[in-house]
């Protein structure tokens, strides 16, 4: 039996702070009704500190996620592309949906400033989620 569930490939450049955190939300609140990829034009070393705290502050592990560059298998699986950041270096492929999200860099910042970021990435995936009639589960 083919798999039915959506996926969701979350991309920007370094793949260390808002297509993780984005990536940890869609896993937390779709849980197995959904498969979520993430990858990065140029993948940093590690996932942003801050991040990392300010997704653990409401219950979301994302310390042991990996940056890692997107590949064309992730492409050719995902149905619903989310862009965050990468303008010209993310891969655009023909007959896939495609959203760029506006965000703001988490980069350099503290968790102070990371939190606002976090939250507004939030109440998207949860957007996309519903969209996608994924019913999506509580956080803290």
């Amino acid at each position: 039996m083919p798999d039915t569930r959506s996926s969701i490939l979350f991309l920007c450049v370094h793949n260390a702070g808002r297509s993780q955190m984005a990536a940890g939300f869609a896993r937390e609140l779709g849980g197995d009704s959904v498969t979520v990829l993430s990858g990065g034009s140029e993948p940093a070393a590690s996932v942003n500190p801050a991040a990392v705290a300010a997704m653990a502050e409401i219950g979301i592990d994302i310390s042991a996620q990996q940056p890692h560059r997107w590949t064309d298998a992730d492409l050719e699986v995902a149905d619903v592309v989310i862009t965050m950041g990468c303008g010209d270096t993310c891969p655009v492929y023909p007959g896939k949906r495609y959203l760029d999200w506006e965000l703001e860099d988490p980069a350099g910042k503290g968790v102070e400033q990371v939190r606002p970021v976090r939250d507004e990435i939030q109440r998207r995936v949860r957007g996309l989620l519903s969209e996608l009639g994924v019913s999506a589960g509580e956080t803290s």
